[in-house]
C-alpha cells in the first residue's frame, strides 16, 4: 500500500502538470479544474501515506550502476513534509483559480506549480543522497521560474535570478556530500549512512557537516543567505505562500533534521546551527519591523522563524523543530494567502498606502488576525505551543546568550506582526484604495487555514510519537498532547516568554510615547532597511557570477567541431587524473 500512495503522492502533481502544460491556454477553466483536481488528488494520497509510516525502506526502484537504488521512505519525518508540500500546495492552487483569474500563461503557471510540489515530495520521501540533490535542484529550478514568472519585469527576473545563484550554492555542498558518501561506502543510502557515519572519519564527517549547514542556510534563506527570499515577493502571491509554507524553504529545514544524527558530534558543528538559526531569528525580524512592502514584511518573518527551526534542530530537539515548521506552515500559508486576497482588490503591497480596510474586507481580516496572532506565540494558537517547545529546547539544550537572542526576536515579532495588521486593516485610511472582500474560491482555503491554525496543535502528540517509533537514529523524547500543553503551561519560561511578547505589542501600541526610544536606534532602524548591507553584499556575489558566465560563453561558439574537442579533452583529463589517483 505505501509504494501505491508514494507514486501517487508524487506522480500525481507531475501528471497534472503534463496535463495543464499541454493544455491549451484558451481552455482556462479546464487549466484550473485540472490543476485543482490533480493537487487535491496528491494531498489525499499524502494524508493516507500517515498511517503506513513506517522505518524502513517502502520502496525500491533497482537503477543500478553509479545511481544505486531509487529508494523511498515513509517515515514520519519524510510523510509529514509530503502532507504539508501537497495539502498546503493544494489550497494555494485552488486560491489561484481567483488569484490568477485571466493569466494569458496560465498553462506555464500550473506546469511549475504542480512540478514543485511533486519534486518536494520527492525530496522528503528519498532515502538515496543522489536523488535527493536531483529533487533539491527540481525545486530550485521551479521556484527560479516562478519568481520570475512575470518575465517581462526586471525586477522579478532578477529575484529569480538570485534565487537561482545563491540556492546553487547548497546544491553544490550537497552533490559533494553524495559522492563522498558513495566514494567510501559504495551507496547512496540515507540511512545506511546515518548508521555508519562514525566510520567517515573525523575530517570527512566535519566537510560533510558544515557542507550540509551551508546547503541548508542557503536553500532556507538563512543567515548570511537570507536576502534572496524578500525578493522572492515578485512571484505571484499563491507561490510566495507555496515557496514560503509548504516546499522550497522547508528543505534546509529538512536536511539539518534528516542528517542530525550523523552530523551531532561533529565538534562545534550545533554550535554553528544554533548561531545561524538565532542570528536569522534577530535579524530578520528587525528588518520585518521597517519593511513598507506586505509581502516583504511576511517575507522577513518567514525567514525569521524558520530561524526558531533551524536553532531547534542545533538544540537537538527534531520535535521541537518540526512542530513549529508544521504550525508555521499552516499558518504563514494562511497570511500569504490573506495577503494575496488584500493585494488582489487594493492592487497595491505598500502598507503606507492601506489603513481601514477592515471594515470593507471583514473576512479577509478576521482570519488574517487569526495568522498574525499564531505568528505573535499567542496562546491557544498553533504557533503558541511550537515556539515555547522551541524556547524550551533552547532552556535546556542551548547556550543562554541563544536563547536570550531567541526572546528578543520573540519580542520584534509580536511587534512587527501589531504593525502589519494595525496598518493594513486598522486605523485611518491612507489613500483611496477599492476593495472587496475574498471570493468564494478565496474563502474556502482562508477558511481551512484558519481552522487549522486554531487546531493543529491538537494533533502534537500523535505527531511526536510518529516521529519516535520511526526515527531510529534521532532519538525523539515524544509526549501525549495533554503532557506537552502541561510542561509548557507549568514552565517559567512560558510566562518570561508571554511577558516579553507583551511588551513587544505594547512597544507598538505606544509608540508615539517611545519617540526618544525610536530616534535612538535610528540607525539600527536604517541598516534594518537596508539589510544590514547583505543586500549589497550578495546582489556583488549575483553580478559577479553573471559576469563569469558571461565571459564563458566564448567558450560555447556554436562550432561541432570545436565542442567535440572539448569534449574529448575533458574526457581524457579526467581519465588521467582517475589514472594517476
Amino acid at each position: 500500500m505505501a509504494q501505491t500512495l508514494i507514486f501517487l503522492t508524487i506522480g500525481l502533481p507531475w501528471l497534472g502538470a503534463l496535463a495543464a502544460w499541454l493544455t491549451r491556454n484558451e481552455q482556462e477553466r479546464t487549466q484550473h479544474t485540472l490543476a485543482v483536481g490533480f493537487s487535491v488528488a496528491a494531498g489525499f494520497a499524502a494524508l493516507a501515506l500517515i498511517p503506513c509510516a513506517g522505518s524502513g525502506v517502502a520502496l525500491r526502484l533497482p537503477i543500478g550502476g553509479l545511481f544505486g537504488d531509487m529508494t523511498f521512505v515513509a517515515d514520519g519525518l519524510g510523510v509529514f513534509l509530503a502532507a504539508v508540500a501537497t495539502v498546503v500546495g493544494s489550497l494555494a492552487v485552488i486560491f489561484s483559480v481567483a488569484y490568477m483569474h485571466g493569466d494569458p500563461q496560465l498553462g506555464r503557471y500550473y506546469t511549475m506549480v504542480l512540478l514543485f510540489i511533486g519534486g518536494m515530495v520527492g525530496l522528503v520521501l528519498t532515502n538515496n543522497m543522489l536523488f535527493l540533490f536531483f529533487f533539491w535542484e527540481i525545486t530550485a529550478l521551479c521556484s527560479y521560474a516562478l519568481i520570475s514568472y512575470y518575465n517581462d519585469d526586471p525586477k522579478a527576473v532578477s529575484a529569480g535570478i538570485e534565487a537561482l545563484v545563491m540556492t546553487q550554492v547548497g546544491g553544490v555542498g550537497l552533490l559533494g556530500g553524495a559522492l563522498v558518501v558513495f566514494a567510501l561506502f559504495g551507496s547512496y543510502e540515507i540511512d545506511a549512512f546515518l548508521q555508519n557515519a562514525a566510520k567517515l572519519g573525523p575530517n570527512p564527517l566535519a566537510w560533510m557537516a558544515f557542507g550540509f549547514l551551508i546547503a541548508a542556510a542557503a536553500k532556507s534563506a538563512q543567515f548570511p543567505f537570507q536576502t534572496w527570499l524578500p525578493d522572492a515577493m515578485e512571484a505571484p502571491t499563491p507561490v510566495s505562500a507555496l515557496i514560503h509554507a509548504a516546499t522550497m524553504v522547508n528543505a534546509g529545514v529538512y536536511l539539518l533534521a534528516r542528517f542530525y544524527p550523523a552530523f551531532a558530534p561533529v565538534p562545534g558543528w550545533k554550535t554553528a546551527v544554533i548561531a545561524v538559526g538565532a542570528i536569522s531569528a534577530l535579524m530578520t525580524a528587525c528588518m520585518a519591523l521597517v519593511a513598507p512592502d506586505l509581502k516583504r514584511a511576511l517575507a522577513y518573518s518567514t525567514v525569521s522563524q524558520l530561524g526558531y527551526m533551524v536553532y531547534a534542530v542545533g538544540t537537538g530537539d527534531i520535535f521541537a523543530s518540526q512542530f513549529h515548521l508544521f504550525s508555521h506552515a499552516v499558518f504563514k500559508a494562511l497570511l500569504f494567502l490573506a495577503a494575496g486576497a488584500v493585494i488582489h482588490a487594493v492592487g497595491t503591497r505598500d502598507m503606507f498606502k492601506m489603513g481601514a480596510l477592515g471594515a470593507k474586507m471583514p473576512f479577509v481580516r478576521n482570519v488574517f488576525v487569526i495568522g498574525a496572532l499564531s505568528l505573535a506565540g499567542l496562546p491557544i494558537l498553533n504557533g503558541f505551543w511550537s515556539k515555547e517547545s522551541v524556547l524550551e529546547a533552547g532552556l535546556s539544550g542551548g547556550p543562554v546568550w541563544a536563547l536570550a537572542m531567541m526572546l528578543v526576536g520573540a519580542g520584534l515579532t509580536a511587534c512587527y506582526t501589531f504593525r502589519m495588521v494595525w496598518m493594513v486593516f486598522y486605523g485611518e485610511a491612507r489613500s483611496t484604495l477599492h476593495a472587496h472582500d475574498a471570493t468564494a474560491a478565496m474563502k474556502l482555503p482562508l477558511g481551512l487555514l484558519a481552522f487549522g491554525t486554531l487546531t493543529t496543535w491538537l494533533v502534537a502528540g500523535p505527531f511526536g510519537h510518529l516521529l519516535e517509533s520511526t526515527l531510529p537514529f534521532h532519538k525523539v523524547h515524544a509526549l501525549s498532547t495533554g503532557g506537552l500543553v502541561a510542561e509548557i503551561v507549568e514552565a517559567p519560561l512560558t510566562w518570561g516568554a508571554l511577558a516579553v511578547i507583551a511588551l513587544g505589542l505594547l512597544a507598538w501600541w505606544g509608540r508615539e510615547r517611545l519617540t526618544f526610544l525610536t530616534d535612538g536606534l535610528g540607525w539600527l532602524g536604517a541598516a534594518a532597511s537596508q539589510s544590514f548591507g547583505f543586500e549589497w553584499l550578495n546582489r556583488q556575489v549575483v553580478c559577479a557570477t553573471q559576469s563569469v558566465a558571461q565571459a564563458l560563453r566564448v567558450t560555447q561558439p556554436g562550432h561541432l567541431s570545436w565542442n567535440v574537442v572539448g569534449i574529448i579533452g575533458g574526457l581524457v583529463a579526467v581519465l588521467i587524473v582517475l589514472t594517476w589517483g
